[in-house]
């Protein structure tokens, strides 16, 4: 696009183009200020993508780990190689099994040159260089970081496993490694033990993933406990220490990560509601106030992943593992990637995309006629329609027919509704209102002990589930959430004052929010006493130039994602 049409209208409109929102060095938003932007970037043209300093991170993979991953590959790679980093050799592997198998598929027609490329796949695991004592337990080498390294033209379909997986390390544990990285501590695994120094002195450094026991349970084996050492501890090189200490400053003290993730899961399963720090919230009763209506489940049952997408993906892997590979439904009009993981992770997905009751009669003949499904996926709301779907006759229809019910609760939150008991498993993106500064990524996902299926997906869990969220990640998000009753409650007005406005115009051709949902009943049903109808609406207009001179013209921040506390 010539520059001249760049700047066309109102300046102030583009003058952020791309900037990170809110301006700092981890935001999970970027700026998209006008309707034009919006366009050019969902296109991909050259006049937005060129300026984008930051995006939303599943989407757009942070500059910081593109440097490091650059960094990586003038060491380790080869021309015309890319590569995409992950918190754990499983997870690289799952990422070298979905590109083979979807190379096939996405563009690669010819077979035998499609398996020709794919061989060119490798995974480079990395792991902190160990010193001193190697007969000690502690000195064992342990990955701590796995590279999938492929050629240049697999690695868009690379990146499509992070985006949908959820499962990519982020901007925080990119910046911590490279760092190492760069000062010779991080290192293959069959250097780890070398006494020689790779690029700087070696020292020791702490012991990654160890699996040892949680502060709350031995089932949550968080690498936040003994990932970093204490500042007791002679194990470890005074000087890595520092290094440690430096990189961290005041934000993080290590010692409290594990504390910080047992806060949030103790605030999820609603016996936290004080604003208090993490250390302190240990010491409250889990009698406390709980803002759950029914205790189906404990702050056991609550698991704690890296994103959102990340508790779906895992969800889904966990009913795959536990039930068996049937087709999933897709009820509702999806975030996209949720339906992308049903079709791409598994025999596929029956999407029923309007959520209506004609659906649910069409899902009930095929059950009757002998069909059987893996689990029913929804939202609650959906976005961006916000409809609800009827919970109570999917709840009948999956102990009916033997399926399983995940309900996606983002869009509500769980002080908005109350799910669970109509759900095998309850996810949502704690990135979203949940930590509301739009600085931090998080997911969870909690099981039903109502649910006919609670003790095989436990078992499941307990066998497989790794803590991959990352100490200061899970530190921001904790300090975040402190005042998330607070915020809800002030959404909840706020929002519902101004649906009730544009409802009211005659400018608005219709208003996209709960409360005047045509499936208003189905969400009152599971409303909360104290919950309101969320702070996420749409609109349509009477014409494309009312919704573009309205987009325009609204001076608040305009990105990705939601649930901000601001405007966004």
């Amino acid at each position: 696009m010539p520059a001249a049409e760049v700047l066309q209208g109102p300046h102030h409109l583009l003058a952020d183009l791309g900037q990170a929102i809110p301006d700092t060095a981890h935001a999970v938003s970027v700026s998209l200020p006008s309707w034009r932007a919006n366009v050019g970037y969902e296109e991909g043209e050259g006049w937005v993508v060129s300026k984008m300093k930051n995006g939303y991170p599943r989407f757009f993979i942070h500059l910081g780990l593109q440097a490091f991953a650059e960094a990586l590959l003038d060491k380790f790679g080869e021309e015309g190689e890319k590569a995409i980093l992950f918190p754990s050799s499983e997870i690289a592997r799952q990422c070298q099994d979905f590109v083979t198998d979807q190379a096939p598929i996405e563009g690669k027609t010819d077979l035998s040159l499609a398996s020709e490329v794919t061989r060119g796949i490798r995974i480079l695991n990395l792991t902190l260089r160990k010193a001193g004592n190697q007969n000690s337990r502690s000195a064992r080498s342990t990955t701590v970081l796995s590279v999938v390294i492929v050629p240049q033209e697999l690695y868009l379909l690379a990146t499509k496993f992070w985006q949908h997986s959820g499962d990519g390390v982020s901007s925080r544990c990119g910046e911590f490694f490279h760092k190492a990285f760069a000062e010779g501590y991080l290192v293959p695994h069959e250097e780890a033990d070398d006494d020689k120094p790779s690029t700087k002195v070696v020292l020791k450094g702490p012991r990654r993933y160890q699996k040892g026991k949680h502060i709350d349970s031995e089932k949550h084996k968080a690498y936040a406990t003994d990932s970093f050492p204490g500042r007791d501890s002679h194990d470890y090189n005074a000087e890595f220490l520092q290094f440690v200490e430096e990189r961290f400053g005041r934000n993080l003290d290590t010692s409290s990560a594990a504390c910080a993730k047992l806060a949030i899961r103790r605030r999820i399963a609603g016996t936290l509601t004080a604003d208090v720090e993490s250390g302190d919230s240990l010491r409250l009763s889990d009698e406390a106030s709980s803002t759950r209506r029914e205790q189906l489940y404990s702050v056991e049952d609550v698991y704690l992943w890296p994103t959102g997408m990340s508790a779906i993906y895992n969800t889904h892997r966990m009913l795959l593992g536990t039930r068996g590979p049937m087709k999933s439904v897709m009820f509702g009009f999806p975030y996209i990637d949720t339906l992308k993981i049903l079709e791409k992770f598994g025999p596929g997905a029956l999407f029923y995309g309007h959520g209506s009751t004609a659906d649910l009669d069409d899902l009930e003949d095929r059950c009757q006629a002998g069909e059987r499904f893996l689990a029913l996926f929804c939202e609650f709301p959906g976005n961006p329609l916000l409809r609800s779907p009827d919970l109570d006759r999917i709840r009948d229809l999956a102990d009916r027919y033997g399926f399983a019910v995940v309900v996606d609760e983002t869009i509500g939150n769980f002080l908005n509704v109350n799910v669970l008991s109509k759900a095998d498993v309850v996810v949502s993106s704690l990135t979203k209102v949940f930590s509301g500064d739009s600085n931090v990524m998080g997911g969870s996902c909690v099981l039903s002990s109502g649910s006919i299926n609670y003790h095989q997906l436990s078992d499941w869990l307990e066998a497989n589930y790794r803590d991959h969220y990352w100490p200061e990640d899970a530190i921001f998000m904790e300090r975040n959430s402190r005042d998330f009753v607070l915020r809800n409650s002030r959404i909840n007005s706020n929002s519902e004052a101004v649906c009730d406005l544009l409802e009211a115009s005659p400018h608005i051709k219709r208003v996209y929010y709960p409360k005047y949902s045509e499936t208003r009943s189905c969400y009152e049903r599971h409303k909360t006493p104290s919950g309101g109808y969320g702070g996420l609406f749409s609109l349509t207009f009477h014409s494309k130039i009312d919704a573009m001179t309205f987009f325009d013209s609204l001076e608040t921040a305009k990105g990705p994602s939601l649930g901000t506390n601001f405007t966004l």
